[in-house]
């Protein structure tokens, strides 16, 4: 009964999932006075670490989501060779429409792109997803596909009824792959919240760029992906009756999206422009890190042979539960959902014994954008705190969102929105950093592949330390202990929301 709860539950969201997004003509030509610089490449920019990025990494911590939106838009412009995407989400929103924007121009000048997305939440009609596939030099491929594209609702039914673990098992990677030289990976999907656009809900996330020798490690993993078996052509799943994708100018509505000055901010387009004047002072400063010791860890395709059902683990569980293992001092941590399991739950309990102090934050029933994840947290909650870990839940209107909001939002608006916690990060021992895509928690540990970059460095673990210690005070988090929790703050329809959930297993959460 309880399964057949979550697979009605689960159609529920995707059975209409298709969205189409109808580009308005423009009545004027908005992308006349925008001109890319030709005197600037990517190439030029990383010449003088030639020698560098032979045998060590450049770290750069993107911390704002400002920030991480223009290197990526900067990198796609400047790109010279291949732009590889390996995403769970790409949304159609504005950040979505001018991320392909920035891909379509790429591609019009001879970079090769390819984009591989998870199925479940593929956000976008069948026309507009062929239309940008059927640029000669951009690729689409869909992971794992059987319960959103060119499904009907009998299939997805039949999908999740006779192989409800591989209907379960999602990629949740995130890697953007430049040039095979420089990556950015970490926690955010590719829509408007992750970078602190959305007029309503943000996510205060993080990722990492690197430059050099562990990109290659990257571009391995994105590859293995890119040929399995489950990552699949967007052509063979769907078609379009009497169209053809010939018309020189089906992407002029786009372009002209993308260039109108409301949907693309003017100061925004600056700070891209200046990027490699911003890029010059964070070397001069000392900002990107070149180290030896930078490890890539990434999931297989499919993550396990399924013997174990919904449990098996992964590459990327086994390295975190090392390293958890091996902490001597401290284990601070930031996670969206936080699933304990008795495993989970001995290893820190181990930890504390041992005189690790571990202290973790996670979001708030407030501040939470997953009402079925939170609800598995509140069933063991009282047993994770037993094992003498310190919890912080994070507030929905933390002061900290002043400071990591996209300055140009803030100017167009005259209220903060909600932010809530999307980071997926560990610091270890003050010494070791870890940024990916991993949520402590069973999906994460047993069905979605994941992948983390594990970064051996006192300056970046102290650097991404200070923003959690920031976000660990009282302005910005909750502290819950056996005699407190904040979920009375959420107000009670979303209490009794979350009562609702607890018909959901924990395994698939």
């Amino acid at each position: 009964m309880r399964v057949f709860v979550v697979v009605f539950f689960c159609l529920l969201l995707i059975a209409c999932s298709e969205s189409t997004v109808t580009l308005p003509v423009q009545e004027k030509d908005f992308c006349s006075s925008i001109h890319r610089n030709d005197s600037l490449s990517l190439s030029k920019e990383l010449e003088p670490f030639t020698d560098s990025m032979k045998n060590k990494t450049g770290v750069y911590v993107l911390e704002d989501g400002g920030g991480a939106l223009i290197t990526r838009a900067w990198l796609s412009e400047y790109a010279e060779e291949t732009i590889d995407i390996q995403y769970f989400i790409f949304s159609t929103d504005n950040v979505g429409l001018i991320a392909c924007y920035y891909l379509v121009r790429a591609a019009d000048r001879g970079v090769k792109v390819r984009i591989l997305i998870d199925d479940i939440l593929v956000d976008a009609g069948t026309h507009e997803i062929l239309t940008l596939d059927s640029h000669e030099n951009i690729e689409i491929k869909i992971y794992n596909p059987g319960i959103n594209m060119g499904k009907n609702i009998f299939n997805k039914i039949t999908k999740f009824a006779t192989d409800f673990r591989s209907a379960n098992q999602r990629m949740h990677n995130k890697t953007f792959i430049v040039d095979n030289k420089v990556v950015i990976t970490g926690g955010r999907n590719i829509a408007d919240e992750y970078f602190d656009y959305d007029h309503e809900y943000n996510f205060r996330d993080r990722d990492v760029l690197l430059i050099g020798k562990t990109t290659a490690d990257v571009h391995a993993s994105f590859e293995t992906f890119w040929a399995n078996k489950l990552s699949v052509p967007i052509t063979e799943l769907v078609k379009e009756k009497d169209v053809t994708y010939t018309d020189s100018n089906r992407f002029d509505r786009l372009h002209q999206y993308a260039c109108n000055p409301d949907n693309f901010w003017p100061q925004v387009r600056d700070r891209i422009a200046n990027l490699s004047t911003t890029f010059q002072s964070i070397k001069e400063q000392g900002q990107l890190v070149w180290l030896d010791h930078v490890q890539f860890v990434s999931d297989i395709p499919g993550k396990n042979d399924g013997t174990k059902g919904l449990a098996g683990g992964g590459v990327c569980t086994d390295s975190l539960i090392n390293l958890v293992k091996r902490a001597k001092i401290s284990l601070d941590i930031q996670s969206p959902y936080l699933i304990t399991t008795e495993l989970g739950r001995d290893l820190f309990r181990d930890a504390v014994k041992r005189g690790v102090k571990v202290r973790i934050l996670t979001n708030s029933l407030s501040s939470t954008d997953n009402l079925e994840a939170f609800n598995g947290y509140q069933r063991d909650r009282s047993k994770l705190l037993a094992t003498g870990v310190e919890i912080y839940e994070f507030k929905p209107d933390a002061a900290e969102r002043y400071q990591v909001m996209t300055g140009a939002l803030q100017t167009k608006l005259n209220f903060t929105p909600i932010f809530g916690l999307h980071a997926k990060s560990i610091v270890i021992d003050g010494k070791i950093a870890v940024i990916g895509t991993f949520n402590l928690d069973p999906r994460s540990a047993n069905l979605n592949t994941e992948c983390v970059t594990i970064i051996y460095s006192d300056k970046i673990a102290a650097g991404v330390l200070k923003g959690m210690n920031v976000e660990f005070k009282p302005e910005n988090s909750w502290q819950t202990t056996v005699d407190y929790n904040p979920d009375g703050e959420a107000g009670f329809k979303k209490q009794a929301k979350t009562l609702t959930r607890k018909v959901i297993p924990k395994g698939i959460l």
